[in-house]
């Protein structure tokens, strides 16, 4: 299926039914007085956060969401009936914005989350609701309200622990395939990934995290060069943020450390709090370097990019190093974690039982 991460649609809630002018009609009864019942209320317009959902692309091909206005009042007391609702599913994640103004209206962050969108109209009011003492046959009624009409943008921000950065052909789909149970495109050219990949990372029972790999940066790519521009967005939710670098590049020409410092400069330019993420260093690729030269070329990178964080040396192709890192960002992620949340509540039946960038 086709990642789509922006959608415009035109939603609309139902109009309230028309309340009835109605009077009871009853043989012996000449004063039967009013029976004109109220409309019925429009259909409201929901969003519904679906976590079986990945993309927005079905909002791509279907743009016109309307709710079924609400039945008008009838005689007889008999009230309208209300217009169908409609629920719109999309991914965990959504933000919903007004296309119009670019206000931000709403976020769908938690799997199963209901939030009403667009409200119906309310229905009218007979001639049934305006009897009084002095007015006991009423000819008055009241239209139903319009339901509420909006133009909005769907942007899709994906929910990952960890975000996975890197110049083109760094490694960084290969490394999400061997860990996770992603599948993205894999080969020798850059470029290879076109949109964002989310892998489930399983470290033990109930123990997982989930790792995005997004389409690799270029120097101006904070500017629209490259694709990556397009999907740095995804990685402002992610608690830990992974620089892999190619250190074995298919041209001696090319400096790792070059490219390492024209990423970093694209996060700062970006977005200064995705820049402030904690950060760690993956030197990938460590099987085409001879076993003599890795300490060194290591050590040369580490003091060219003035680097003090946490470094892993890895090979994603042979997974040497891969489970040493795994390991070490569940134990980062749970922490932060059970930081934003709390401890967690343990059954009484069972109790008992970071780094700096």
């Amino acid at each position: 299926m086709k990642f789509v991460d922006e959608a415009f649609i035109d939603i609309a809630a139902g109009d309230g039914g028309n309340g009835c002018v109605s009077f009871r009609h009853e043989k012996y009864k000449e004063f039967g007085g009013p029976d004109g019942g109220d409309g019925g209320r429009g259909g409201h317009v929901y969003a519904l956060a679906d976590p079986n959902l990945n993309t927005l692309v079905d909002f791509r091909f279907s743009r016109r969401h309307e709710a079924k206005r609400g039945e008008h009042g009838k005689g007889s007391d008999m009230f309208g009936a209300a217009g169908g609702d409609i629920t719109l599913k999309m991914p965990v994640g959504t933000i919903i914005t007004d296309a119009n103004t670019g206000e931000q209206l709403y976020e769908l962050l938690t799997p199963g989350e209901v939030i009403t969108i667009a409200k119906g109209g309310d229905g009218g009011f007979g001639n049934l609701r305006f009897k009084s003492a002095i007015n006991r046959a009423p000819r008055q009624k009241t239209p139903g309200w319009p339901g509420e009409k909006k133009n909005l943008k769907l942007e899709l921000k994906v929910l990952a622990d960890v975000g996975l950065l890197g110049m083109p052909n760094a490694g960084k789909s290969t490394f999400i395939a061997a860990v996770s149970n992603a599948r993205p495109k894999i080969a020798d050219y850059p470029f290879t990934t076109l949109h964002p990949n989310l892998g489930v990372v399983r470290v033990g029972p109930e123990q997982s995290f989930v790792v995005a790999d997004i389409p690799g940066l270029i120097e101006g790519a904070s500017e629209g060069a490259g694709l990556g521009h397009q999907f740095l967005r995804h990685l402002q939710r992610t608690r830990l943020l992974l620089h892999v670098v190619d250190m074995a590049p298919f041209d001696d020409s090319i400096d790792p450390v070059a490219q390492a410092k024209a990423i970093v400069a694209e996060l700062k330019k970006y977005d200064e709090e995705l820049h402030g993420k904690p950060r760690w260093l993956v030197l990938n690729k460590l099987d085409m370097v001879p076993a003599e030269e890795r300490a060194a070329r290591v050590k040369d990178f580490v003091k060219r990019f003035k680097w003090k964080g946490p470094v892993f040396e890895i090979s994603a192709l042979t997974r040497e190093g891969c489970e040493q890192l795994v390991r070490t960002i569940y134990q980062h992620v749970h922490a932060q974690q059970q930081a934003q949340n709390g401890p967690a509540e343990v059954d009484p039946r069972f109790a008992g039982q970071e780094p700096q960038d």
